[in-house]
């Protein structure tokens, strides 16, 4: 009996290790209450949406911790954006490429017809020509700029991009290089870092960016309107986060998503459903707050009712 009583407390010793061990496991990787019990550890299956590193159950937790996620990513979008370290006039200024009393015209114009970017103005007037005016800007920003206008986007090499997000920061995907996961993109206005870190976020990929001609860029923004993907879908006016989060879960259920990743955008909460052998689903989710675009630019309504950024130059006291 002796024998028997001790092997019955080295059981029991095992199995109160066993469980303590599960309880440890449970809470170092965050998943999902309901994704943890034994049954499911044994039978080896991870089902559930993998969501900011932790798996979410789809019916239960799945909402909450979008709503979270949505949440956090709402406060980053009320951060102010960095100044310009020089104004656009002065820049050409001081590479004598336009007179002070040139840039008093274009902006006394600008601000009688308010509406329009510095550059816009300039170069209507025939004070500067367009490639003065990306070279300017590409020195604002201090990036490249892409100089060969006949250089096209090669579409087959890029990777996977909303149209709304490129339409709203005036971009488009020149190049991308497998071997090393780098997408270089081309700004026709100016260069917003935010959404390149968000572009690496949902990508995995480096982002390399330059200034292009505002034209340029424009025109083959017009030529991918035409091409506007079935993988993304835009919601104006979404406010609630609530309804936010129901509209993502009933897309995760229907495309039988494994992993979400959401990020901030200007205007937009970008949401980027990932499918088994298909092509990620993008949903954008126009904020109500107003945006505020790069700073040294304004906010302009387009037909489609996208807001553009379009460049204008600071006050300047001459």
């Amino acid at each position: 009996m002796g024998t028997a009583s001790i092997h019955f407390d080295h059981v029991g010793l095992a199995w109160r290790y066993f469980w303590c061990k599960l309880g440890a496991r449970r809470a170092s990787n965050g998943d999902c209450v309901h994704l943890q019990s034994l049954w499911r550890r044994l039978r080896g299956r991870t089902p559930g949406v993998l969501l900011d590193g932790s798996r979410c159950c789809l019916d239960a937790c799945l909402e909450p911790a979008l709503f979270d996620a949505f949440e956090k990513v709402r406060s980053t979008l009320k951060r102010a954006a960095a100044p310009h370290r020089i104004p656009l006039g002065l820049l050409l200024i001081s590479r004598q490429q336009l007179t002070a009393e040139q840039l008093r015209t274009a902006l006394e114009a600008q601000r009688g017809a308010g509406h329009g970017r510095l550059g816009e103005w300039l170069l209507s007037m025939g004070f500067v020509t367009e490639e003065k005016i990306t070279a300017a800007l590409a020195r604002q920003w201090s990036c490249p700029m892409l100089r060969s206008v006949s250089l096209l986007p090669r579409s087959s090499r890029s990777l996977q991009l909303p149209l709304t997000l490129l339409e709203s920061f005036t971009m488009i995907p020149v190049d991308y290089i497998e071997g090393t996961s780098t997408l270089h993109l081309a700004f026709g206005d100016g260069v917003d870092h935010n959404v390149l870190y968000a572009i690496e976020k949902m990508t995995g990929s480096h982002t390399e960016h330059c200034m292009a001609a505002s034209s340029f860029v424009r025109a083959h923004l017009q030529n991918r309107l035409r091409q506007r993907s079935e993988c993304e879908a835009v919601f104006e006016c979404s406010a609630d986060t609530a309804e936010c989060c129901r509209i993502v879960r009933s897309y995760c259920s229907r495309l039988s998503a494994y992993e979400i990743r959401l990020a901030g955008c200007g205007p937009y909460i970008w949401v980027r459903l990932f499918r088994v052998s298909r092509s990620p689903m993008d949903l954008m989710f126009h904020t109500s707050r107003p945006w505020r675009p790069p700073s040294g630019s304004t906010s302009l309504k387009c037909s489609h009712s996208l807001p553009v950024a379009v460049m204008a130059d600071e006050s300047v006291r001459l």
